[in-house]
């Protein structure tokens, strides 16, 4: 892939095929399609500080989504945080559980690695601005889509909202958080020698894998808060993918 256009034709072949199969995988497809028209819609307004070099991160980052969910389709090779995402959605946890383990895998994870990618070396200090400007992004539209989910399921007001109060964690999960480990993790890549590389990142799968597992299963109180809210809410997947998008 070289565009934007092509990772939404991409995300939406997604959404349908899970969306077609009851799969909760439309979950975090539909809500990463809308991140992904908002970056689109960005760069066409030059929001970004270098729109190519936007272009660029935004297609590496979506690869590594997209090569893993094909891999898992396939039961081929992909890390172990992304693996532990897909067969979660065979698990009834609750629309947000889901989508914060999409979240935090690919802040975590692939956002750092495309960051390096896309600016190798030294370079990887003018990428900063922007950087942080695509993780606002993320975490604007999470809170989009936490509200929509009040709407429709009142028991997920129990639940902080997920930006407000950067640093606190919602189901052990904070974007803030996310932002600067992911943020630290780009810079260490793009300026390490590449046969460290490989070493580095099974680290960092390790790392967000943890943090996955704590979103799933967060607590004995966060999972109390969670009951009311798996009992109301919508469980039709195509309802549910057709909110998030």
């Amino acid at each position: 892939m070289q565009t934007i256009a092509e990772v939404i034709a991409q995300l939406d072949h997604i959404v349908a095929h899970s969306v077609a199969q009851s799969s909760r995988q439309a979950y975090f497809a539909s809500l990463y399609r809308q991140m992904t028209v908002a970056v689109q819609q960005g760069i066409q307004q030059q929001v970004f500080e270098d729109a190519a070099r936007m272009e660029k991160l935004d297609v590496l980052f979506a690869q590594r989504y997209i090569d893993a969910w094909q891999q898992y389709q396939q039961h081929g090779t992909l890390t172990q945080s992304w693996r532990h995402v897909f067969d979660n959605t065979q698990q009834s946890y609750t629309v947000i559980q889901h989508l914060l383990m999409g979240i935090n895998t690919h802040i975590n994870l692939d956002l750092a690695i495309a960051a390096a990618l896309t600016a190798p070396g030294e370079s990887i200090w003018q990428l900063q601005k922007d950087f942080d400007t695509i993780n606002s992004q993320i975490a604007t539209l999470a809170v989009e889509v936490q509200r929509k989910l009040e709407a429709i399921c009142w028991p997920m007001k129990l639940l902080s909202r997920i930006s407000e109060g950067k640093e606190k964690a919602v189901l052990n999960f904070s974007i803030e958080k996310a932002r600067q480990a992911a943020w630290a993790n780009a810079v260490a890549l793009a300026l390490m020698p590449e046969q460290e590389r490989a070493a580095y990142i099974v680290q960092m799968d390790a790392t967000v894998l943890g943090i996955s597992q704590k979103i799933a299963k967060p607590g004995a109180v966060a999972g109390w808060m969670l009951t009311p809210i798996r009992w109301f809410e919508e469980k039709n997947v195509q309802r549910v993918a057709a909110l998030l998008a």
